[in-house]
């Protein structure tokens, strides 16, 4: 979470028998609304990218479903109910743009007593993650902590947290918790004795506590597997085995990296096996680094550097919150263009290293408090990092270094934002409503209305992006102006250059994508996100493959088309066919031209057909 990444600053294999599941397994779904013919395959890792059964690289981007299960008034789910579930979904779909969710799951609540998991606890989470998978979003499950437990203090304290059960708590007979001059709630991670100790004890197996996890880790996927149609579970895209893993602290001799290597890279090997055994073989296991692997404050050596070439059976999966916008000291002012490219940049070579794909799980910026202002820059260039590894100014004349889409889900989707009504550790006198209502922390992008409507809290130019969500081949190139606003102010960071004259007429001060990519001779088109902000009759595509003001509706001989992204959610998807195999293809997007002339498109078709064979080759 970015608070206590920032808030540290104040003070710098088979389980003994499988779950036996009550009823029976849901019939095979009806194919989800608005579906064509190549969607809704389970995707794999290959070549350093998602890919989907139609061999097309795949780019997943949405936002974390949710924070509500980190508190105890839903009983560790993310909605009260599965309407609250499907409300959320579409909206997070026609609203936020996304394609995918991490889908937080409480340890506390799936096994409450040692040894037995609630599979009424399992039934509802399902159901609630159905509502998504429905809603043509691809889900991942995350078993979720923050400062280990919320057993672990007491009733009165300033800070709570989530994950682990009452029972283990109990067996660790910890110290009364205290964090001593800690103002912030991250600093308990590494000052409350309490916290460290149990975080210890969890990475050194005592009281089998890693053993009870992992078992009920297993009988969860079991469950789900189970339970979900096999046409949901292709949309399951893997497990995240643990959120934000530390030491706690370290053994004499020990320091983060032979950590990592001794101690959670072993812990993911197990977690893995067992995803085997629940019949997840072909879907990836998440595995996160140590937390402060890649703070751009707090900051220790890791990124998973011993654990060899993970390939296709493991995902790199990292967070990143800028601690100094954070705190509001160590960085004045907004966020500029290009301000991530090089964090970004980083996770982009730790994954190519380790022989896998990347997901940034968590990324984000508090909506109120003292350093919220910054909200709308930081947040345009965590995206604009998330694009391309080339900051704006300069992307036109370096595309070739954009390097891979990174997929991404930012912190948090919560619709009961500032409608919480949460007993803070049990405390009947600490009721917290407002914002997300744990530890003062306020992130979520959306909220309900007095009509219980789902409405945005952030720019919906910055958060319904284009993306180009699967790829008929290798990206090579990929940048989008959004034209969000910080206030009153535009904030344009990629202009077209002089040098274009047409194209920048074209797209004038409309938002615009750019989209450069080699064919792989797949039978299926690539698809590119369409924000609402581009009403298919006002949207104009420059492409080698044709070029049109209007797409038509998507056929397979029609080159640029457009169509309903599946799910029956409204949102829109363009669809690019090619015939080809090691063809360079180019494709600008743009909602700025205002019925363009069949000369105006063919000028700036020529440009970028220029532009692209100087960069490319």
């Amino acid at each position: 979470m970015p608070n206590m990444r920032a808030r540290l600053l104040v003070v710098l294999v088979v389980l003994c028998g499988f779950l036996t599941v009550a009823g029976t397994p849901s019939a095979s779904a009806a194919t989800i609304a608005d579906s064509l013919p190549f969607d809704g395959t389970a995707l794999t890792v290959a070549n350093g990218r998602f890919v989907d059964g139609n061999g097309r690289e795949v780019v997943l981007r949405g936002y974390n479903v949710s924070g509500e299960t980190k508190l105890a008034e839903n009983k560790g789910l993310p909605f009260a109910s599965v309407a609250d579930a499907r409300k959320s979904a579409t909206a997070l779909r026609a609203l936020g743009g996304g394609n995918s969710v991490r889908f937080l799951l409480s340890w506390a609540y799936a096994e409450p007593v040692k040894g037995q998991v609630d599979t009424a606890y399992l039934a509802n989470a399902t159901a609630q993650m159905r509502a998504f998978l429905d809603a043509g979003v691809r889900v991942y499950p995350d078993f979720h902590q923050d400062l280990y437990s919320r057993w672990l203090f007491n009733s009165g304290s300033w800070y709570t947290g989530d994950g682990a059960p009452a029972w283990a708590v109990a067996l660790g007979n910890y110290p009364a918790e205290s964090c001593g001059i800690c103002l912030l709630w991250g600093q308990n991670i590494t000052q409350n004795g309490a916290v460290k100790a149990a975080q210890y004890d969890f990475w050194h197996n005592r009281y089998g506590l890693q053993d009870a996890f992992l078992a009920t880790a297993q009988k969860t996927m079991a469950y789900l597997k189970t339970n979900l149609s096999s046409e949901e579970f292709a949309g399951v895209v893997g497990f995240d085995p643990y959120n934000e893993p530390y030491a706690g602290s370290y053994d004499s001799g020990q320091n983060s990296r032979t950590w990592e290597r001794d101690l959670l890279w072993p812990f993911y090997v197990k977690f893995r096996a067992r995803m085997d055994a629940a019949g997840w073989t072909d879907k990836p296991a998440m595995v996160e680094p140590n937390l402060f692997w890649n703070g751009n404050v707090s900051k220790e050596e890791g990124g998973l550097l011993d654990a060899g070439t993970l390939g296709s059976r493991y995902v790199f999966n990292t967070h990143f919150y800028d601690q100094k916008a954070i705190s509001g000291i160590l960085m004045w002012g907004n966020a500029s263009d290009g301000q991530y490219v090089g964090d970004f940049g980083t996770v982009r070579d730790r994954a190519s290293a380790l022989g896998t794909t990347a997901v940034v799980s968590e990324f984000g910026h508090p909506l109120n408090g003292s350093t919220a202002g910054k909200a709308p820059t930081v947040l345009k260039a965590m995206y604009q990092a998330l694009d391309s590894r080339v900051k704006g100014a300069n992307w036109w004349s370096t595309p070739a270094t954009s390097g891979p889409v990174l997929s991404g889900t930012q912190w948090q989707w919560d619709i009961y934002n500032g409608r919480h009504r949460e007993l803070m550790n049990d405390n009947p006198d600490k009721v917290m409503t407002s914002g997300d209502a744990w530890n003062d922390e306020d992130l979520s992008a959306v909220r309900l209305d007095d009509s219980g409507t789902a409405v945005l809290r952030q720019d919906a130019r910055l958060l319904d992006r284009i993306y180009p969500s699967a790829t008929s081949g290798t990206t090579l190139a990929f940048t989008y102006e959004d034209r969000s606003r910080d206030g009153s102010t535009t904030l344009s960071w990629n202009p077209v250059p002089s040098s274009l004259p047409k194209v920048s007429s074209l797209v004038g001060s409309g938002q615009y994508a750019v989209l450069v990519w080699r064919s792989s001779g797949g039978s299926a088109p690539t698809e590119v996100h369409l924000p609402a902000s581009f009403p298919t009759a006002t949207t104009t595509v420059v492409s080698d493959l044709g070029t049109v003001h209007g797409p038509p509706a998507y056929t397979s001989s029609t080159p640029v088309g457009a169509a309903a992204e599946p799910g029956g959610t409204g949102s829109r998807r363009l669809l690019l066919t090619d015939a080809d195999s090691g063809v360079l293809h180019y494709a600008l997007v743009t909602n700025g031209a205002t019925s363009p002339s069949a000369s105006v498109l063919s000028a700036a078709k020529a440009e970028l057909a220029t532009w692209t064979a100087q960069k490319f080759g």
